[in-house]
């Protein structure tokens, strides 16, 4: 099977597992569609999507026609901004883990909290 994956993930600067992980498929599989195996339709499809191409340029990953700069700099492109949105995404769902599940609270993280006697038991010249 003839395709362009690899040169388009170096061209984009992505790595085979951050390809794979933006496409929900492992290393493995980017691997062995790199090398020109053959694979299911819906696993061209999550690689297409995941290098930021639009289904109708299948052709350019998964065919003879070579990328051009205009169709690799809007893959470039969508992947920045989809990057943006996971980055804003990442940093909500921290902010609700910091504040112990409500983006409302701004108290301290809720955690497990040690009991003073537990404390005074394990602190102090005694202890090790």
């Amino acid at each position: 099977m003839i395709n362009n994956v690899q040169k388009l993930r170096e061209a984009l600067l992505l790595s085979k597992a951050e390809l794979a992980r933006r496409a929900g498929l492992s290393t493995l599989t980017i691997d062995r569609v790199e090398k020109g195996r053959s694979c299911r339709m819906e696993t061209k499809r999550k690689i297409i999507l995941a290098l930021g191409f639009n289904l109708a340029d299948k052709e350019v990953v998964f065919g003879d026609r070579q990328p051009d700069a205009e169709s690799l700099a809007e893959a470039a492109s969508r992947l920045s901004e989809w990057e943006e949105v996971d980055n804003r995404e990442e940093d909500e769902e921290t902010e609700v883990i910091n504040t112990g599940g409500s983006r409302k609270n701004n108290s301290r993280p809720q955690g497990r909290r040690r009991s003073s006697r537990l404390r005074k038991e394990t602190s102090g010249p005694d202890t090790l």
